[in-house]
């Protein structure tokens, strides 16, 4: 499977980040997880060709990817998405927190709006990124998740209709 992404200062086309490397930004003392420099707290991992699907047509090869942002006060906010293959419908999940605050919303540095129920702990978070390294991109059985197809539509709000609270 190829393997590439970014994440904080490993921006890679060979390879994902060694487990050792991500750790750090998951279980620093609180306060200091993750990594806000260069005006960036959204990373991702990639893999394409998954289960040997690698040398196939890009029509026949599965592909995955793992998506996360930061925030300061509410965790990471996981995004899991499978795709390709001839017989392999598109999968997309997200880390599951408190579904009470699917309405309540934090922005990302780039302005999206994000659910705060859809938050996790930095070091739930952790479990998940470490399993979907180790495993070759599979989803994490460390955390919950949730079909985002079974979330409403509030749950991944439009930026322009959603009011940000004035700092």
């Amino acid at each position: 499977m190829k393997r590439w992404g970014s994440f904080a200062v490993y921006t890679t086309d060979d390879g994902w980040p060694t487990v050792e490397q991500l750790e750090p930004f998951f279980l620093a003392p609180p306060g200091k997880e993750w990594s806000f420099e260069g005006g960036s707290d959204s990373w991702a991992l990639y893999g394409e060709g998954m289960y040997g699907t690698e040398g196939l047509p890009e029509t026949e090869r599965i592909n995955v990817s793992l998506g996360m942002i930061g925030h300061r006060d509410h965790g990471v906010y996981l995004t899991y998405d499978k795709w390709g293959g001839r017989t392999t419908s598109a999968q997309s999940f997200c880390g599951k927190g408190d579904l009470s605050r699917l309405r309540e919303y934090a922005w990302s540095l780039h302005g999206t709006p994000l659910s705060v129920g859809l938050f996790i702990p930095f070091a739930a978070a952790w479990e998940a990124v470490k399993e979907f390294v180790e495993t070759d991109g599979a989803m994490s059985r460390k955390i919950d998740w949730i079909a985002s197809k079974n979330l409403p539509g509030y749950a991944f709000p439009d930026p322009g209709k959603v009011r940000r609270p004035r700092s």
